[in-house]
């Protein structure tokens, strides 16, 4: 599946074969200079939290609707946070952030692999923000900082979910691929976590509503403020059924009636799965974005993480063009169907199976090349 098209690298695919189409916009030419990426540029030269203006200034004020709301509009991502591991090292124990010659080392990483996406990658590979954060995972509860162990009944659940085409396969029906494949959802939290690209969300603000539009894969949450009573219990959706109100200039959102067929967030969830976010603008280009997950059916312990959304120089969402037909799910089918047309023909001639390539990696590494530099105009 391919990103909705904000930027792409100084390469692009040629030919796709195995993702849905989205609208795509090529970068017009290569940066004129190149910066060393073993220096990290000024605005990675501290940790991005440690400058924003509520941290800087306590008098602060934050932005406001015209009907008195504190504005989290805008168009948003995660980027910033790539670098950001979701569960904390061992090493560092309940330290929530990095020391100086720590950050330095994560600073200049994250400089090298930007400019790796941005003058060097291929199309289709990351996306790495302007900033760098000097925190040492996203999770901060537990206090160390590690996701809660999995119940019995969580490990089961996660066991029968299906990792579609990140998996080994058999491909023989719809079934057989997730939701994320099948161009369905992501679960709320898709586009907020930050992944390999399509990690923006735009959010768009009424009196009584809040919308949250996922870069991937194409969904609107719909927030009702104030004091609309949730949904029946017997009605459950993927994305389940958000309500919200203020608390002071925070936004909090607590959202139930999920589904147990799509992963809410990372973690596979039950019924009982239920998430507070809590949206605090901390900057003209911050939001501050903290999530408490709780499934007393799969997860031993409730879990918290925090990341902070970011705007991106140049960062515009477009339509995410998905659908169920996407060519990720026809080609793994027939695929499989070739794949069983060299068995067959190998047990007939009496040769070894073939070997199922078992991981993604593994199968995308063996593509032919199909990319060419468009700045060359090769």
């Amino acid at each position: 599946m391919i990103r909705s098209g904000h930027r792409v690298s100084a390469f692009i695919v040629a030919a796709l074969t195995g993702f849905a189409g989205g609208a795509v916009l090529a970068q017009s030419s290569i940066l004129a200079t190149v910066p060393d990426p073993t220096v990290p540029s000024e605005l990675r030269s501290r940790p991005a939290e440690t400058t924003a203006a509520a941290v800087v200034d306590p008098e602060w004020q934050v932005p406001r609707t015209s009907w008195g709301h504190p504005s989290l509009d805008g168009v948003w991502t995660s980027d910033d946070m790539r670098s950001v591991p979701m569960t904390r090292p061992e090493r560092f124990g309940a330290r929530e952030s990095l020391d100086e010659e720590e950050f330095l080392a994560r600073a200049s990483q994250d400089e090298g692999l930007h400019d790796d996406a941005v003058n060097v990658g291929a199309f289709l590979q990351h996306e790495y923000g302007v900033r760098s954060f000097g925190w040492t995972s996203l999770i901060v509860d537990p206090p160390d900082g590690r996701m809660p162990a999995l119940t019995e009944a969580g490990r089961a659940v996660n066991a029968s979910r299906t990792r579609g085409t990140y998996g080994p396969g058999p491909f023989d029906s719809f079934a057989d691929f997730s939701l994320y494949d099948r161009c369905i959802t992501r679960g709320p939290m898709g586009s907020i976590l930050p992944s390999i690209y399509g990690n923006g969300v735009r959010i768009t603000q009424a009196p009584g509503f809040v919308a949250v539009t996922s870069e991937m894969v194409h969904e609107t949450r719909i927030i009702h403020l104030g004091d609309k009573p949730p949904l029946d219990d017997g009605l459950r959706q993927f994305s389940g059924s958000a309500r919200g109100y203020w608390d002071g200039d925070t936004l909090v959102v607590e959202s139930g009636n999920f589904t147990d067929r799509a992963s809410a967030s990372r973690v596979p969830n039950s019924p009982e799965f239920r998430l507070t976010e809590r949206f605090t603008r901390v900057d003209p280009e911050m939001i501050e974005y903290v999530a408490t997950i709780e499934d007393p059916v799969t997860l031993s312990a409730p879990m918290t993480l925090r990341l902070m959304l970011t705007t991106q120089p140049g960062y515009t969402l477009l339509e995410y063009d998905c659908h169920e037909g996407n060519q990720a799910v026809r080609n793994s089918l027939s695929g499989e169907r070739v794949y069983e047309v060299q068995v067959a023909e190998a047990i007939a001639n009496g040769e070894p199976i073939p070997a199922r390539a078992t991981e993604h990696t593994e199968i995308r590494n063996g593509a032919p090349d199909r990319l060419f530099n468009i700045n060359l105009g090769e």
